[in-house]
């Protein structure tokens, strides 16, 4: 009876840990690559994920978020074997804890800021020098501690001066798709969110203003294999995928530049 018990045992086991391999290999032995993305990457990076499955046959898990909350979440050891960032200041921050592998380190993308209000609004916005004015009571913009896009508003408040005269309008939002959810519904006045954020909502909201280059750091977006990832070759596979011909023209499909140009 008791070597009967063991062999029960070891049969669990054995299934348990066969079991998770087969999780970690996804459906079919496919291998599945992690992906932390920004999410003002979200469109573009779906359709790159579906062509790179139609091309390798190996399935993309996409976590999206904030660029800092998902810089947290790779330093306290998610599993994840690319990150791509909207700004450069959270994968500096991985780099210097030794989290990424520097030489896979490439910027990708580019975006412009923009001013948005509610379509059909009837607004007055016309620049974001007007958002001082009275009427103006509720600007909805990233929180600039985890979300970068809120980091360049609020750069392009300091160079316009606006800081303190919108110190008590501000809505901080979790990340810059939250910001464009409360302007579509009319939540607030207006909110400062990336050009490929208004596009994909431009039947809710209206682009009433760009924030000048250099009223801000430039947005660009660095990608880069995480040094713990699992999936080394895939995810060497994957960034080249990216920053091919095929990939760079999916991402300006979705109205993001080309890292170099201006």
């Amino acid at each position: 009876m008791k070597v009967l018990s063991k062999i029960k045992i070891l049969f669990v086991f054995a299934l348990v840990v066969f079991c998770a391999c087969g999780d970690r290999e996804g459906a079919n032995g496919a291998e599945t690559l992690t992906v932390s993305a920004a999410i003002s990457l979200k469109d573009a990076f779906d359709e790159i994920g579906r062509e790179f499955y139609t091309k390798t046959g190996k399935k993309i898990d996409f976590n999206y978020g904030a660029s800092g909350t998902l810089q947290r979440q790779i330093e306290t050891g998610a599993p994840v074997d690319i990150f791509a960032s909207a700004g450069e200041k959270q994968m500096d921050e991985l780099a210097a804890k030794n989290l990424i592998d520097n030489a896979s380190r490439k910027d990708f993308a580019r975006n412009s800021l923009v001013l948005i209000v509610p379509k059909n609004s009837g607004s007055t916005l016309s620049g974001f020098e007007i958002l001082a004015r009275p009427e103006i009571k509720k600007i909805a913009v990233g929180n600039p501690k985890t979300v970068p896009a809120g980091l360049y508003a609020d750069e392009v408040f300091e160079r316009l001066n606006l800081k303190k005269d919108l110190r008590n309008k501000l809505i901080f939002a979790e990340n810059v798709r939250q910001v464009l959810d409360y302007v579509a519904r009319g939540e607030v006045d207006s909110g400062i969110v990336y050009m490929t954020d208004a596009s994909v909502a431009d039947d809710k909201v209206d682009v009433v203003a760009t924030a000048p280059e250099n009223s801000h750091s430039p947005i660009l977006y660095p990608i880069a294999l995480i040094k713990n990832g699992e999936q080394k070759q895939s995810a060497k596979e994957f960034l080249d995928f990216v920053m091919s011909v095929e990939g760079q023209q999916i991402l300006q499909k979705y109205g993001f530049r080309g890292a170099a140009e201006k």
